[in-house]
């Protein structure tokens, strides 16, 4: 008589056991879902955030562009005014439907809405509540871009068949931005915090090339431009947008993959200290 054997589950991946007992569950598309069913009562401040950049490229593409004239692009070649600032104004569109997803709403529902606590209660752990928030952050930023590259294609400033993966770098930035976004809110105490996100946010987006070259600022601070993430982010887009494709990709995406490492890793560790305590 043979004696029934009961079936041993397979081992975990050896990075989950890396993690606390209970952190997370699988279903971080639990959250995502979540929030696009609550999205849908504020649909107007969503897509609210598509206007802007498209604001920006009429009023400084089209109008100031006519006194600028044309630029040096990635490679050398002169363009237009308007093509060389759309695509930082899509990296900038991409950073900022990540930051302001990952920091305001992740804020309010940690720390006033108690959204998480709920959550905690289910089979959810926060390693799940981490990657479903950043996650939607993620599809939001890349909403927004996928929205303005289809402006630029009509307005005629794509020049290059590569620019199809300026889609996909689109989310690698929200993603990058999400992350460290999430991470930096899980330390903020209160809304007066958040003046710092401006204070990061605006200069980028006024500095980091995304109007002008590099090559107007005196050599020290280039070297300081050059370590701001929405720089890589515009130099990514400039390239593939223009057909100026090469090895030199590779160090703004690594700069971009590490920022999703080191941002993935802090909000979940965060989130387990202050949401298990």
């Amino acid at each position: 008589m043979s004696v029934p054997t009961r079936a041993v589950a397979p081992p975990a991946p050896t990075i989950w056991r890396l993690l606390p007992a209970g952190s997370y569950a699988g279903r971080a598309r639990m959250m995502m879902l979540r929030s696009l069913t609550a999205s849908r009562h504020t649909w107007l401040a969503f897509v609210s955030g598509f206007f802007e950049p498209v604001f920006y490229l009429l009023a400084m593409g089209t109008g100031l562009g006519s006194l600028v004239g044309d630029l040096p692009g990635p490679d050398g070649q002169p363009i237009s005014y308007a093509a060389f600032i759309a695509p930082g104004l899509l990296a900038a569109s991409a950073m900022n439907g990540a930051v302001f997803d990952s920091t305001y709403n992740v804020f309010f529902k940690l720390h006033y809405a108690r959204l998480y606590d709920s959550m905690l209660a289910t089979p959810l752990g926060p390693v799940d509540v981490a990657l479903g928030e950043i996650g939607w952050a993620l599809l939001r930023g890349g909403l927004y871009s996928a929205a303005f590259l289809s402006v630029m294609a009509g307005f005629g400033l794509i020049d290059s068949p590569w620019a199809l993966l300026a889609l996909p770098a689109a989310l690698v930035i929200a993603f990058a931005f999400a992350a460290i976004g999430m991470a930096a809110t899980s330390f903020m105490r209160s809304w007066q915090d958040f003046d710092l996100v401006t204070l990061a946010v605006l200069p980028m987006f006024l500095f980091a090339t995304t109007f002008y070259p590099l090559s107007v600022y005196p050599r020290w601070l280039q070297l300081v431009v050059e370590c701001l993430p929405l720089y890589h982010a515009v130099e990514l887009m400039r390239r593939l947008t223009t057909g100026a494709v090469g090895l030199g990709l590779l160090p703004h995406l690594a700069y971009f993959v590490v920022m999703i490492a080191v941002g993935v890793a802090v909000a979940a560790r965060r989130l387990g200290t202050l949401l298990l305590r």
